[in-house]
This record gives structure tokens, C-alpha cells and sequence, in this order.
């Protein structure tokens, strides 16, 4: 088949550009052929795919976005492709990636009325509704079951038109039989002593994440713990207001960032737990890629992937309202708790127990499944 795939930007380290890589890799794999448009690409561009870049430029995104979706649908209708697959929501889709929330369930939950009257929600509501309003034929794979029931409730979407589809980790970040090893070493070459306490905190989009959260906590540490501890924050994001928070707070010593990392592994490995008090998260695929590397979690339960912290029995989900306190106890309970080793076997049992890494192999089963029913 001759697959489209529509996204606003590519850079390599976003969660939702890996994804759409791999799908549309395996895709390429079996035999299909894939054009790419976006407004901007970050890094290499893959070999044999056929990519435009429409570099439209607006100081407003949601105006940028608009703009290339109307220059994008006059091609995609003079064109002769078999699947239009979308990785942001726009009109015109055959198929769409969720890997956000709802987004009218989230402004009526949590924004102002004047938010809602805004140009950007009056847009961004309007393609939502165009792939999951009842107009629409649009299937969407979607990445976690609060995405089904949110979608549900604000569209009354029709199950046929709804994939739930697995986690897909790498299977890179399995912990490996020389883990302790590579801690060691990787430790060694950040200078850090076994009395150091690491936090661990991985992804784009620091203030959706949590970090402001993470720094106050940081700085609520008994002191003792806190002189020996740092956050290592691993992810492309604005990192000035939070390191001007971490000054204010007087745990700047205490906090670094790591940018535009290939392989976090090695992170994983050196860490003493993994963060993640987002205050908004589809899913959180840090979360699972902790637990498999056999690395403790304490997770706000809004993220869709806390659920496996309390399965697998590898760490704390901390549940609504958010207290910064509280928050700080858990990171205390964690980073002296006896049962680390337990945590780690447990992640690692959980590893094998459990469907984790299936995601892109299951994406290409249903695009397929899509276009033979449409008749290519």
C-alpha cells in the first residue's frame, strides 16, 4: 500500500516521533511504501522514505498547525494513497496515532471559560472532533484505557472505531546480566559514590512532567539525605526557569540535565529511582522503561502507566491532591528502603510475565487490517 503519515515535527527524542518512526519503519519492512509530510525534521532522514517538509512558520503553534493542515489536504486529495495516517489530529485521516489525552476533557476538567472561548481551543476541539465525532470514520489506535473512556464520554466514538493497542518498549532496556556492571561504571564516570542518591526523571516537556515538583521535593529532603542526592534530568525541554527554581530553593548542586541522550540505559542502570509526578500523562513510557530495567517508580496516578507500579510491585504511586510533602516522603521511603533488591526482581519478573513491547507490531496488523476492508 501506499501509506501517508502527517505529523507536525519530528525530533528524535520525543516519545510520540520514536513511535511513529518505528510503526512506519516496520511498515517500510513489509513491503508497503511511506511518504512523510511535516512542518519540521529533526535528525536523519530515514532511507527509502519520501519526506516533504512544509517549513510554515507562525508565532502561534495552533495557527502554524492550522496553516499546514490547509495546505496539506488539497495534496492529500489530489494525491492516489491508500491510508492517510495521522500522528496529530487534523481532518482527513484514515487512521490516527493518539498518544495525548482528550483534549476537550481536559480544558472542561481543568481551564478557565476564557480558555475554552480561545482561538487555540475553538481549533484544536474542532480536529479533535473531526477523528472521533460521530461524523467521522477515522479508526484511532490509542495507547492506554483512560484514553478509551475519555474519548467515549466526550465523542460517544463507537468501539469499532477504537484500538487499544499494547505498550511498546524497547526491548533495549531490558535490564542486562552485567547491570551491576555497567552501574558501576557508568556511576564512576559521573562521579558519583556509592552514599550518592540518584532521581531519575526521563521525556520532553519538563513542566507537563512534573519537574517543578521534583525540585521542591528535592528541597524538602531531610538534609542529610539531600547532600548526598541529586535529579538527573535526562529530555529536551526550556530548562531555565527550573534551574533558576533550583537556585531559589538552594538545590542547584543538587540537580543536572542531560540532553539529547541516544541511549538511557545506562541512566536507568546508575539511578536509585525514577520520578514522574506529572500533572498530565497519557501514559508514560519512562515508567515501564524503569520497571523492566529493574528501577523503583513513584508516579502521580494521572499518569495511564502508574497502574503498572502498583502491579508489578516496584515503588509508590501517589494518588490526588498532590502534596509536595508527601511527595518527598515517598522519594525518602524509596531511597532507603531495604527492599531494592526485591523491587528490581520484581521488575524483572514482571519483564517476562507480561505483553510490553508489542505496540508497532500490533499498529502495522490493524493499518492492514484498515486498508484491506477499504479495499487496497
Amino acid at each position: 500500500m501506499r501509506l501517508v503519515f502527517c505529523l507536525f515535527k519530528y525530533f528524535p527524542y520525543g516519545g510520540l516521533a520514536r513511535d511513529f518512526l518505528r510503526i512506519a519503519t516496520l511498515c517500510q519492512q513489509r513491503g508497503h511504501s511511506i511518504k512523510v509530510y511535516t512542518i519540521e525534521w529533526r535528525g536523519a532522514l530515514p532511507e527509502g522514505f519520501d519526506v516533504t517538509i512544509m517549513p510554515i512558520k507562525h508565532w502561534q503553534n495552533h495557527l502554524r498547525n492550522k496553516k499546514f493542515i490547509d495546505e496539506l489536504l488539497p495534496i492529500l486529495q489530489g494525491e492516489e494513497f491508500d491510508l492517510v495516517i495521522g500522528f496529530n489530529r487534523m481532518p482527513g485521516l484514515d487512521m490516527y496515532y493518539s498518544a495525548d489525552p482528550c483534549f476537550v476533557e481536559r480544558y472542561s476538567r481543568h481551564s478557565q471559560l476564557i480558555n475554552r472561548l480561545s482561538g487555540r481551543y475553538r481549533y484544536y476541539s474542532f480536529c479533535e472532533n473531526a477523528v472521533f465525532g460521530k461524523q467521522s470514520d477515522t479508526v484511532a489506535l490509542l495507547i492506554s484505557e483512560n484514553q478509551r473512556r475519555s474519548f467515549k464520554k466526550s465523542y460517544q466514538t463507537p468501539d469499532e472505531r477504537l484500538y487499544l493497542l499494547p505498550p511498546g518498549i524497547d526491548k533495549t532496556r531490558l535490564r542486562p546480566d552485567d547491570a551491576n556492571q555497567i552501574r558501576a561504571k557508568f556511576r564512576n564516570q559521573l562521579g558519583l559514590s556509592e552514599q550518592n542518591k540518584v532521581m531519575l526523571m526521563i521525556g520532553t516537556g519538563f513542566k507537563t512532567k512534573g519537574l517543578d515538583r521534583s525540585i521542591k521535593a528535592l528541597a524538602l529532603l531531610p538534609d542529610e539525605l539531600k547532600q548526598n542526592t541529586v535529579l538527573y534530568v535526562v529530555g529536551e525541554g526550556r530548562h531555565k526557569p527550573f534551574q533558576r527554581m533550583a537556585i531559589k530553593l538552594g538545590v542547584e548542586k543538587n540537580l543536572r540535565f542531560f540532553f539529547g541522550q541516544d541511549d538511557v540505559t545506562p541512566f536507568l542502570l546508575a539511578a536509585d529511582c525514577l520520578l514522574q509526578p506529572s500533572y498530565s500523562e497519557t501514559t508514560g513510557m519512562a515508567i515501564l522503561e524503569a520497571i523492566i530495567s529493574g528501577l523503583p517508580v513513584i508516579a502521580t496516578e494521572v499518569c495511564g502507566y502508574a497502574y503498572h507500579v502498583e502491579k508489578a510491585d516496584v515503588g509508590r504511586v501517589l494518588y490526588s491532591p498532590f502534596s509536595a510533602t508527601k511527595f518527598a516522603g515517598l522519594i525518602q521511603e524509596v531511597l532507603t528502603s531495604p527492599d531494592r533488591q526485591r523491587w528490581q526482581a520484581n521488575g524483572v519478573n514482571y519483564s517476562k510475565a507480561n505483553d510490553l513491547y508489542s505496540m508497532p507490531e500490533k499498529a502495522v496488523e490493524i493499518i492492514e487490517n484498515v486498508g484491506q476492508r477499504k479495499g487496497h
